[in-house]
């Protein structure tokens, strides 16, 4: 079995030497962004439960894997998300008030800045993958010092779209990091049920890549796994999969019960009080003298500020319309598209009102 890479131990302390391999300012801007992006998620959550919002995917407990994957990328690089990483993606550099209105039905949601690779979220399993390849293909055709970053759970690795991503990959050695985000669970389908092989990484084997498996929730670990993967990437020596153990402390999405296939409250606490991305980091940060309670009032209400803010701006926007599904989807409306929009919006007739 691929053995596990950690540097920060649960318990905050370093496992192995990083010496001039990671900057405070860096650890530091690690710990800020998980905090901020832990307080969205929450925030997320109670607009759903309010109704102000459609139904969301929530990711708290896999902060270290998102914020320390996206946090080693340039500006340049192109990331491929999920319907679960909104974190990379603000970490990356998409707005939070985007990211509010992607979940609130709106298109504008899935637009990211001008001369920022943020591809909209992608909901069907595994797709997203080859799309990845893609990128990265072109960008080594054109000789761009760029990478393609996809994000993919556990549950698509049993997609015939892993398979032909990683494959495409390997034999053209495009500059792609598949990053597997294994919590554990494909909505309710445990990862012992979805696989005989024991890991993700050793998969990469059969595409004769480097397969690494590591602590998803050591935001060490990722950041300096991915900064290796990126090395050999834009080195010409093709992609990486990275298989980051972790766990989604909530359900799947707003509409899930996760307690009908696990046992929640013993499962979550016991990686909420020993396993924690959060509290591991600041941990380290507060015995290195490089973290205060002071500190942390300060960054939570910042966070909280920019949050309430970003939801303002979000919330400005003219309520979605249903009849906006059928936009960006034809260059030119095909007599079909346009014969359906015309019945989503025509009034309804009183006989056909149930009484």
């Amino acid at each position: 079995m691929t053995s596990l890479y950690q540097v920060l131990a649960p318990t905050g302390e370093l496992t192995q030497d990083i010496e001039g391999r990671l900057d405070e300012s860096v650890m530091i801007k690690m710990y800020e962004n998980m905090v901020l992006v832990r307080l969205f998620d929450r925030k997320s959550i109670n607009l759903q439960r309010q109704g102000r919002m459609g139904t969301y995917a929530p990711f708290e407990g896999q902060e270290a894997s998102q914020v320390g994957s996206a946090l080693a990328l340039t500006p340049g690089d192109w990331l491929f998300p999920t319907y679960r990483d909104h974190a990379a993606a603000i970490v990356h550099g998409q707005s939070m008030a985007r990211v509010f209105l992607y979940w609130m039905g709106h298109m504008e949601g899935s637009i990211s800045p001008q001369g920022l690779n943020v591809m909209p979220p992608c909901v069907p399993i595994a797709t997203q993958m080859i799309h990845a390849v893609g990128t990265a293909w072109a960008s080594k055709l054109q000789n761009e010092q760029h990478v393609s970053l996809a994000y993919f759970g556990d549950g698509a690795t049993s997609e015939g779209d892993f398979h032909e991503a990683l494959n495409f990959a390997g034999v053209f050695k495009t500059p792609t990091i598949f990053f597997c985000q294994n919590n554990g669970y494909a909505i309710s389908v445990p990862f012992s049920q979805q696989s005989a092989s024991k890991t993700i990484a050793q998969r990469a084997a059969a595409y004769d890549i480097p397969g690494v498996r590591i602590d998803g929730n050591d935001v060490f670990a990722v950041w300096l796994t991915m900064k290796e993967a990126m090395e050999r990437a834009l080195n010409g020596e093709g992609p990486t999969l990275i298989e980051a153990i972790t766990y989604r402390y909530g359900a799947h999405t707003t509409a899930d019960d996760p307690k009908k296939y696990r046992d929640q409250e013993k499962l979550a606490e016991e990686w909420r009080t020993e396993r924690d991305p959060i509290q591991r980091l600041r941990t380290f940060l507060v015995q290195r003298g490089l973290w205060s309670d002071a500190q942390e009032a300060q960054l939570v209400a910042r966070a909280n500020e920019q949050i309430d803010a970003a939801l303002v701006e979000a919330e400005s926007y003219p309520k979605s319309r249903p009849e906006d599904m059928f936009k960006h989807v034809y260059a030119e409306p095909t007599w079909m598209a346009e014969e359906q929009e015309g019945e989503l919006v025509k009034p309804a007739k009183k006989e056909d009102i149930p009484a």
